[in-house]
This record gives C-alpha cells, structure tokens and sequence, in this order.
C-alpha cells in the first residue's frame, strides 16, 4: 500500500473506484442468482462481506508464514473456513435466508473476488489495510447486488422488501425475476458506468489540456 493513499482510499476504492461489480465486473454468477430480491441481495452481500473481512486478515497475518508454492491452496482452505463459519450462523440464525440462498453461499468458497483480493492485496498488504480492504470491496459489491435487486424485485414481483407496491404490484414485468431480467438489469447498469466513466475521462484531459 503507498503512503500517499491511506487507509480511507483503501475503504473508498471498493465502493466506487474499483467497484467489483460494475467496474471489475467479477462475481457476476452469483449476482445474477441472489438478486431476485432485495432481501437475498442484503443477506449475500453481508455473508460475502463478513468472509471477504475475515480471510482477509486472517491471510495477511500468515502472508509471510505460507511457502509460496502452497500459497493458493491456502488462502483457499482460510476462506473456506470462514464460508463454513457463516453458513453455520446463518443456517442457526436465519434459516428462511440460508434455504432461500441455498448453494450460493458455500459457492463463495469458490468466489474470483474474494481469492482475488486475498491474491492481490491481503498476502503484500498489513491486517489493518486489509481490513479496509475488504470492507470496501464488500460493501462496493453489496450496493452493486442491492442496486440490481431493487430493480427486479420491483419491476418483476412489484415489491420492495416483500411489501407491494400500488400499480406496478398488479401488472409485473415477470421476466425481471428470470434469469434474463438480470442480464437485462445488469446490462444497462454496466452501460450507464462505462457513460460516467468515459465523460470522467474525458473531463480528466480537458483539464489537462
């Protein structure tokens, strides 16, 4: 981590600069299986989160313990420790959420996000950066699934939380609680981000100019 950046730019670069939804465009499987409401969106996002913190700290405090060669295997095993820890409260604590999110949450085990911060920045980085590290990632990626959540369950069931909504509730657009609705959904988001980002850089060079 460089000095000039600090741990708050470290918090503030999951949620918008490196956003791993809508800007890395990572995890996109489970995305578009946990956003057919707003309800699944929160409880995944704080599942993904929690582990996202833990493994972590959890790798950057062995970075200099683990060989290189079992470098992966490892930082798999932690993050599958953890997968199972959450599971486990989330089956005793909230069962309705964990029947409703079924295998998308041992499946975070296997989630490029979460192995690929572990990678990149918890094994060369201290356990606070990490930390910040992985909040920010985890919130940026629990808006990005609330966002596209919020849609569908809106347009395609016509509630929002499960309280329906007057006029939309009668007439859903059903095909936003499909699969395609999130194809649909995550498509024009990933657009209206290539927009901002493309007018930002362009702002960025009249500046210079």
């Amino acid at each position: 981590m460089s000095k000039d950046k600090g741990l708050f730019y470290e918090l503030k670069k999951g949620i918008l600069i490196e956003n791993p939804l809508f800007v890395q465009v990572l995890g996109t499987c489970p995305s578009l299986a946990t956003t057919t409401s707003v309800e699944n969106a929160l409880g995944m996002g704080a599942a993904f989160t929690a582990v996202l913190v833990c493994s972590n700290i959890a790798i950057s405090l062995i970075r200099k313990l683990v060989p290189e060669d079992i470098r992966i295997p490892s930082y798999i095993v932690v993050i599958a420790s953890f997968v199972t820890l959450v599971e486990m409260v989330m089956n005793a604590f909230a069962q309705a959420l964990y029947n409703s999110l079924g295998i998308f949450i041992p499946l975070i085990v296997v989630n490029c996000i979460i192995l690929g911060r572990a990678e990149a920045f918890a094994g060369k980085n201290k356990p606070l950066p990490s930390a910040m590290d992985g909040i920010g990632m985890g919130i940026g990626y629990t808006l990005a699934i609330v966002i596209i959540s919020t849609i569908r369950e809106i347009l395609g069931a016509g509630t929002f939380l499960g309280h329906a909504i007057p006029v939309i509730s009668s007439q859903p657009i059903l095909v936003m609680i499909l699969p395609a609705g999130a194809f649909i959904t995550m498509g024009f988001l990933f657009a209206g981000m290539n927009i901002l980002n493309n007018r930002k850089a362009k702002a960025g060079k009249n500046e210079v100019m």
